[in-house]
């Protein structure tokens, strides 16, 4: 059992920031489908990076129409007002991932289940693996998929959830962690994906994505 544990002032944060993330979550429900594909571009892009600068990137991407048209991503990425770590493989999963588009389109648009979708991306995606799939389909309207990142590793250990950061480096592993954030989420009545965000902005001090 879960022990329920709320740090100082941690209700009334998430009080005041109740209203800001449920529009973001608003926000993600109704992304507009001519962005899932840059949405996907923004996640191959965040692994050990800033959220801020994979954005900037996302919506160069946008602005110069990478899916319609040839683009040399690595200097965009490679760019010092937004660099990204590890440009140059991160530049090649782009390209790959552009021409994977159809079958990814595909399977958004088929009628299986959100955690299904997940693991199909998680396999055949180059450069996502269970987190950043999770952050994907959370970013254009998915519920309940846990998104797992050191800062929310870290902010599970002060509520209690674990005594120490957790190992999550295999499937196992990530689903048992997945299941105790899901089940404290459920214990102290703030739904997962609002407690994601709200951890988030204890961190970073914005609500981003």
């Amino acid at each position: 059992m879960i022990s329920i544990q709320l740090p100082n002032n941690f209700q009334e944060k998430y009080e005041k920031l109740k209203p800001f993330i449920r529009q973001r979550l608003d926000e993600f429900e109704n992304v507009s489908e001519s962005k899932y594909f840059y949405e996907l571009c923004f996640c191959i892009c965040t692994p050990q990076s800033r959220a801020s600068s994979a954005l900037a990137v996302q919506l160069e991407l946008e602005k110069l129409d990478f899916i319609n048209k040839e683009v040399d991503t690595t200097p965009i990425l490679r760019n010092k007002n937004h660099y990204i770590r590890f440009h140059n493989q991160k530049s090649k999963r782009l390209q790959l991932v552009k021409k994977q588009w159809f079958n990814i389109k595909e399977l958004l648009d088929s009628d299986i289940s959100g955690e299904e979708k997940r693991e199909w991306i998680n396999n055949n995606v180059n450069g996502i693996g269970r987190k950043e799939s999770a952050h994907y389909l959370r970013n254009i309207g998915y519920k309940n998929l846990a998104i797992l990142d050191r800062h929310i590793l870290k902010h599970l250990v002060t509520c209690g959830v674990f005594t120490e950061v957790p190992n999550i480096s295999t499937k196992s592993r990530y689903d048992d962690v997945s299941n105790k954030f899901k089940k404290y989420a459920e214990q102290i009545g703030i739904p997962m994906d609002e407690l994601d965000l709200l951890f988030w902005a204890e961190e970073a001090g914005e609500i981003l994505k």
